[in-house]
């Protein structure tokens, strides 16, 4: 079996028996890997991480071929992330990202992009700048990098261009022209700034879009139409996106 190192994000984690923690990682040089870790919940200090979600590790397995499952020889926890685990709002929304990032990539299909973004999304989130944009803007770029990514250059049903009012279509993939509206009659009305916006953040780098000014309106129906946009490919609604709503009408009382 090969000896593995790479950089790797806490998924998520299951306990396997008594003794064993079953892990999901995303790495920088695999993809996604689920890896054991045998005696991890009764002998701790055998690895140098707790393991929480969203942490970043540098890991060392041993990689079975034709198996789903790798044993996990080392963890070293390099960055946990604490100041922002220590905030209600980016504490649920890197849950998020950790869960739509699972929810979008296959096992062990490198994607080194998709790694890079996210700890850089993680990294700007802990260090608090400019934290309310960063979910908005790893949505639209993980959903680029993915293979998601919705069709905005022209209509998606004739091709044409578009010059005025638009529709987004969930069950299409992308905008409609006026005259192919009746192609999906739940398509809703889009506005253009909506759509420059998204056009903008996929071709732009973070420290970019970061500087890029989102009034209250078209964040909302950005917010609206990925949410929407990911839970119809998904065919299911991310568990956090529920909690999502309520912690963010909570904390805006406090």
């Amino acid at each position: 079996m090969p000896i593995n190192k790479t950089q790797a994000l806490v998924l998520r984690t299951f306990d396997f028996r008594e003794t064993s923690l079953i892990v999901s990682f995303y790495t920088k040089d695999f993809g996604k890997i689920h890896g054991i870790l045998k005696g991890i919940r009764t002998e701790p200090d055998k690895f140098a991480s707790t393991l929480e979600p969203f942490s970043h590790n540098e890991i060392i397995f041993y990689q079975k071929k034709n198996a789903g499952l790798h044993l996990v020889s080392a963890c070293d926890l390099k960055n946990n992330f604490l100041s922002l685990r220590n905030d209600m709002y980016r504490f649920g929304h890197a849950s998020f990202m950790m869960e739509l990032l699972d929810a979008l990539t296959p096992l062990e299909d490198k994607n080194e992009a998709i790694f890079d973004l996210t700890m850089e999304c993680l990294s700007h989130m802990d260090m608090n700048i400019n934290y309310e944009k960063i979910p908005t803007i790893y949505k639209i770029k993980i959903l680029s990098l993915s293979g998601f990514k919705p069709h905005l250059n022209s209509c998606v049903c004739c091709n044409d261009r578009i010059l005025s009012q638009s529709k987004f279509s969930n069950y299409l993939g992308g905008l409609l022209c006026p005259r192919c509206f009746k192609k999906d009659v739940k398509a809703t009305l889009i506005f253009r700034g909506t759509v420059a916006s998204i056009s903008y953040i996929e071709k732009n780098d973070l420290s970019n879009n970061l500087r890029l000014g989102l009034n209250p309106q078209i964040k909302r129906e950005l917010d609206n139409l990925l949410n929407s946009f990911i839970e119809f490919h998904l065919e299911k609604k991310l568990k956090t996106q529920r909690v999502l709503p309520y912690l963010e009408n909570v904390l805006e009382k406090v």
